[in-house]
């Protein structure tokens, strides 16, 4: 006959759950602790922390084991259980040393900069090495052929915008080449309308992210848009232009250089409009007060990859600041391509000089389908 269960009132309930709660920490902590005598084990004959069989064998067991409504939630739990023990047979066993990295040059130093004098990225490139000599180049790209040859110590570029969001072509750029970010600052942007006096615009020129920035502004104005290089060549251009129906989206600092009227001062749509600008190196180059990693990966395409690649991070302790997403650059080969395959870009807290920081890294570097390290820096205000 079966057995009648009492009918229990909540504070009852609430009870025996703080009961049950008590004797599953009892029990995590007990597999815990036998995980520990398995990483020994693994240790003393040289085995990998990793058993992809073993795990499955457990998930199939666990799932086939509970009832149907609660397969998938029981998975789940086990999966977090086992992520946790790995991790922390990864600190046992991990004998990873912390790399070495180079000091930063001393200055002065040559920078390769986008664009032409006036620039928000020239503003940016004084804040960060102000007794150093700037080189101007047409396009992000050619800023990173100038650091690859030689012809630079250092790249300055534009990598993200408060009001825009990410400028994408800096990260395909950072995922092409073998570049590290070694410091980070923001500038506030004050976009104005620029022409030449008693112009008649019909046209407007600016980079496509101080177009977006300002849009709406241009929503409301009757003028064809056209993005261009850079801010500042575009001011160079109608500066330079017999045309009177043009005008340029650029700083009112970088209006006045190339003689030019505002036309219309503070037409970006956030009042606050940043952006934030990163120096690019050969070599990674870390100090002991940098506090800032960045780095890129390609999930594997299984259930959850994303939870426990998030996971990691929080057994560690360390606090993700920016998570994004693009698809696979175009010129990376080390990717192998699915559809609609994407690669995430994260910020963390965390110093590459930390022991932690490298087994975290090293795990991520050996389960992930891609790994890229893309520096770790301070930024400056």
């Amino acid at each position: 006959m079966k057995k009648r269960r009492v009918k229990m009132d909540l504070k009852e309930i609430r009870k025996e759950i703080d009961a049950t709660d008590d004797e599953i920490l009892r029990l995590f902590l007990k597999r815990m602790d036998l995980c520990v005598g398995v990483a020994k084990y693994k240790k003393e004959n040289n085995m990998q922390v990793f058993q992809g069989k073993r795990e499955q064998e457990i998930l199939e067991r666990i799932k086939s084991e509970s009832p149907d409504d609660l397969a998938e939630g029981a998975g789940q739990l086990f999966t977090c259980i086992m992520d946790i023990s790995k991790c922390l047979q990864q600190r046992i066993l991990s004998d990873a040393p912390v790399p070495h990295f180079e000091s930063p040059k001393i200055q002065p130093v040559r920078i390769a900069c986008p664009g032409t004098k006036g620039s928000n990225t020239e503003e940016a490139s004084v804040k960060l090495f102000p007794d150093s000599e700037i080189d101007f180049y047409p396009d992000f790209s050619d800023v990173f052929e100038a650091v690859e040859n030689g012809g630079a110590d250092y790249g300055v570029l534009p990598i993200e915008n408060s009001t825009a969001g990410d400028i994408r072509q800096t990260y395909d750029l950072l995922a092409k080449y073998n570049f590290y970010i070694c410091k980070r600052t923001q500038i506030k942007i004050n976009h104005c309308l620029a022409a030449k006096p008693g112009a008649d615009i019909k046209t407007i020129y600016s980079h496509e992210q101080a177009l977006k920035q300002c849009f709406g502004f241009l929503k409301g104005y009757p003028a064809r848009q056209v993005p261009y290089a850079n801010t500042a060549l575009a001011a160079e251009m109608v500066a330079n232009s017999d045309d009177n129906t043009i005008a340029a989206i650029c700083s009112e600092r970088c209006a006045e250089l190339y003689g030019l009227e505002t036309v219309k001062r503070d037409i970006a749509d956030n009042p606050d409009n940043t952006t934030r600008f990163i120096c690019i190196s050969k070599r990674p180059e870390v100090t002991p007060d940098a506090d800032i990693i960045s780095i890129c990966m390609s999930l594997p395409h299984t259930t959850g990859s994303l939870y426990r690649m998030l996971i990691r991070f929080a057994l560690y302790g360390l606090n993700i600041t920016k998570i994004e997403s693009a698809p696979v650059p175009q010129a990376k080969q080390d990717i192998k391509r699915e559809t609609f395959d994407v690669v995430f870009y994260l910020d963390f807290e965390g110093n590459a000089l930390d022991p932690e920081v490298v087994r975290l890294m090293t795990i991520l570097e050996e389960e992930m389908k891609y790994f890229k390290f893309l520096g770790n820096y301070k930024h400056f205000d």
